[in-house]
């Protein structure tokens, strides 16, 4: 596996770290409260999860066809994902 790929999967796992957090709380809040809203965040939550898993494995598999010129970009996407979904993990802990 190319470094690049390695790169890509760990910022895709470290995705599913947080996403997996948010799962977990949001169903806490379900199950206290019944409430529509948590629900629909573990929806959301779940389908962003399932884009990583697949992303994730993507990388791996099939690391010879991505080229090195849109790593940079590929990478981008990942870590903003990653400072997005911190910052609302920080929100939802508040």
């Amino acid at each position: 596996m190319e470094s690049t790929s390695l790169v890509l999967s760990i910022v895709s796992i470290a995705n599913m770290a947080v996403l997996g957090v948010l799962i977990y709380i949001f169903g806490k809040m379900y199950v206290k409260t019944k409430a529509q809203l948590p629900l629909g965040m573990i929806v959301v939550t779940s389908m962003l999860f399932l884009h990583n898993i697949i992303g994730g494995l993507a990388y791996f598999s099939m690391d010879q066809l991505f080229s090195h010129e849109i790593f940079p970009y590929m990478l981008g996407v990942g870590i903003a994902e990653l400072v997005g979904l911190l910052i609302f993990l920080k929100i939802t802990l508040d």
